[in-house]
């Protein structure tokens, strides 16, 4: 029950603020429609732009590729590959046994009590 109602005044809250900014811009607006004609800004002028520098011709014709027999070969598929080292074996690992006696038991926890919550009252 409080937490809807901390949730519709937060609520009630972000509308009235949203409300009074309305009205303030308004007011700010309106206030600049009704300025008297102000005198118009004269022009400056124009600043000169340096010239930019010419961009250097790339050559017609390009270098050329380099021939097939020049690269080097890639392995082909009946190449043998080379063997694998063997690995070391790993020694198998085992659990400890078990105890002998069995383990104890563990104390239950106590109950908490529960406060009793009440429901409103039926609407009609």
């Amino acid at each position: 029950m409080a937490a809807s109602s901390n949730c519709s005044t937060g609520l009630l809250l972000i509308v009235a603020l949203l409300s009074l900014s309305s009205i303030s811009t308004s007011h700010a607006s309106r206030g600049l429609l009704q300025l008297p004609n102000l005198p118009t800004i004269p022009s400056l002028p124009q600043p000169t732009m340096p010239q930019l520098p010419n961009i250097p011709n790339l050559p017609a014709t390009l270098p050329p590729l380099p021939s097939v027999t020049s690269l080097p070969t890639l392995p082909t598929a009946n190449s043998p590959l080379p063997s694998l080292p063997t690995l070391p074996s790993v020694p198998k690992m085992t659990l400890p046994p078990m105890p002998a006696n069995p383990l104890p038991n563990m104390p239950s926890l106590p109950k908490i009590p529960t406060i009793p919550t009440l429901s409103p009252p039926p609407s009609n």
